[in-house]
């Protein structure tokens, strides 16, 4: 009786912290939370991370039918979840209210998942680089949330983080509002690479938050291997559903 009621009055006293249900206790996500919406019990595509039919446990992940027909010019992907309800609020909250503690329960998650994936498909990389934002978005929203996953991630995977390793040359409408069909030439030419010296032989990891397309991604990979990256993988934080793209 005596272990009930304390436990009780710590609930009690605890604040209700679970950002997606809201339940008491000491972290931003409850146990029963991160089990379902963020145990990855899905087959992935390796290298877009798109949700595959389920297959045997000892087989290796084939790549999705899309990326056989024309593979991207990323070589793979890892996402923590799908970019779904409850999960997409988090999102907004972390790039539209300024909820900057989400960015490091993030890097957190996509952590566990990195760590989960299969080291053989999914290697470490030299370097981190953050997606850039446009002057004009930085300027409006006061922080790039791919930088503010990117640094705690890079501490946890004991990866460096190159925060200018990619620029934006110009300014782009948002590809969530751009019709499907533009967003390649929305986002076309617009990184550059400062220094190919930091990129030329070398293993990148491109950190975004959700990947919706992948056109972003693809075109700054692009970018990084016309500069002589030898490869390039995808961390993103949430990965749309191809019917939704």
């Amino acid at each position: 009786m005596g272990s009930a009621f304390a436990n009780g009055l710590l609930a009690a006293l605890l604040p209700c912290n679970c950002v997606l249900c809201g339940a008491c206790g000491p972290a931003l996500l409850c146990p029963g939370c991160r089990q379902q919406f963020f145990a990855a019990t899905a087959p992935r595509c390796p290298i877009c991370a798109n949700p595959l039919p389920p297959a045997p446990e000892d087989l290796e992940p084939m790549p999705c039918g899309r990326c056989q027909a024309q593979r991207p010019t990323f070589d793979a992907t890892v996402a923590a979840a799908d970019y779904a309800l409850p999960v997409d609020r988090l999102v907004l909250q972390l790039k539209f209210a300024r909820q900057l503690a989400l960015a490091r329960l993030f890097a957190g998650l996509l952590a566990d998942a990195v760590q989960r994936a299969d080291a053989r498909l999914y290697p470490h990389p030299a370097l981190l680089c953050p997606v850039p934002l446009g002057l004009q978005r930085l300027s409006e929203r006061g922080f790039n949330q791919a930088l503010e996953i990117a640094r705690p991630l890079g501490k946890a995977l004991g990866i460096a983080v190159h925060a200018r390793l990619a620029v934006r040359v110009r300014d782009t409408l948002a590809q969530s509002s751009t019709p499907h069909g533009a967003r390649h030439a929305n986002i076309a030419h617009a990184f550059a690479i400062p220094e190919r010296a930091l990129v030329e032989g070398r293993h990148i990891g491109l950190v975004d938050d959700v990947m919706s397309s992948g056109e972003t991604l693809q075109e700054l990979a692009a970018t990084l291997k016309r500069h002589g990256a030898a490869r390039v993988t995808n961390y993103v934080f949430a990965r749309t559903p191809p019917q939704t793209h």
